[in-house]
């Protein structure tokens, strides 16, 4: 690990002066410290914003949620608002990480954290997400965990965060403060492809720091749930996972938000099955049709061919479970 400064600053205007001359912000730790220790990332200056007044669940007066950004994950599933509200983020929070980890992390932090490519985390191999320009060992390695949708010539590793896929099926709001004042960007915006540019990886201005995501109201009643399909049943990250909300009203889907997640480079919106969904009567025949659109665009790599079926069956697996046959 490499020499650095800390500081703890007791307020919001500490805190964004200190982001503003360069500094990292800090939370849980549970991500940046791991790869300050594999000298992934080397920050000349860490800024502690644990302090900060951010840990608030709150319901909007719509209807919806906002979740502060320094709400421990282990807390917000844990939260009855979060578990009456929306079942999908509480099930995607309880199935990530550890129960330590969780209990330590926060999230703001979890839709931060950076990917968990074995290239990017091994210094000695090319990656253009931690070196621009030196090349994606990923594409002629063994690539088994990564990406086949959203995915460049330039990276393809996939984003880890569980919750993130349910914010984006959600259509969250990212709301950020920075020296600038307050500005908000939606879930779908915030978190980047790679495109030409695999070491930008959210929409962030300088020193700009996440203050809350919020959820909109959506209409009553609404199912939601979370399925992680993985190598092991603990501490693993996803292979596949689908998260589902669906409005019924009188025999027929009016509303039906579907995304995935271990299979993109961000957190990946399928519309398709959502418009398969839209205006239907649940029902078996229908889960698997709509499902059979989850891997419309992937483009697999030597080893990873199997998540496009395994992707589908998640999908229709969870819509089942969401959805049921009624």
């Amino acid at each position: 690990m490499f020499p650095f400064s800390f500081t703890k600053p007791a307020d919001t205007g500490a805190a964004l002066a200190a982001g503003r001359r360069g500094g990292r912000y800090i939370a849980g730790g549970t991500t940046l410290v791991d790869l300050m220790r594999e000298t992934v990332e080397r920050p000349g200056a860490l800024v502690d914003i644990s302090a900060l007044p951010l840990r608030e669940i709150t319901v909007t007066p719509r209807g919806g949620l906002r979740i502060g950004a320094l709400v421990r994950m282990a807390d917000a599933a844990a939260n009855p608002k979060v578990r009456s509200l929306f079942p999908v983020i509480a099930q995607a929070l309880e199935l990530s990480a550890s129960a330590q980890l969780r209990n330590m992390a926060t999230i703001g932090g979890n839709v931060m954290q950076r990917t968990r490519c074995s290239y990017f985390r091994d210094v000695t191999a090319a990656c253009n997400k931690r070196t621009p320009g030196s090349g994606c060992a990923a594409l002629a390695g063994f690539n088994r965990t990564h990406a086949i949708l959203g995915t460049s010539d330039q990276c393809v590793a996939t984003h880890p965060s569980d919750v993130a896929v349910a914010f984006t099926a959600l259509e969250a709001t990212v709301h950020l403060l920075g020296p600038d004042g307050p500005r908000e960007v939606a879930f779908a915006d915030f978190l980047l492809r790679p495109g030409r540019t695999p070491d930008r990886e959210q929409a962030l201005r300088p020193g700009e720091l996440i203050t809350a995501v919020e959820i909109p109201a959506l209409p009553l009643p609404l199912r939601s749930g979370y399925l992680k399909v993985r190598d092991r049943q603990s501490y693993e990250f996803a292979l596949t996972s689908a998260a589902v909300a669906l409005h019924v009203r009188g025999g027929v889907i009016q509303l039906a938000r579907v995304a995935a997640g271990g299979v993109g480079t961000v957190p990946w919106r399928l519309p398709a099955v959502e418009r398969s969904l839209a205006g239907q009567r649940p029902s078996p025949e229908l889960w698997a049709r709509a499902a059979a659109r989850a891997a419309d665009g992937a483009q697999p790599l030597t080893h990873n061919a199997f998540k496009a079926d395994l992707l589908i069956r998640t999908v229709e697996r969870q819509l089942r479970i969401v959805g049921g046959t009624a």
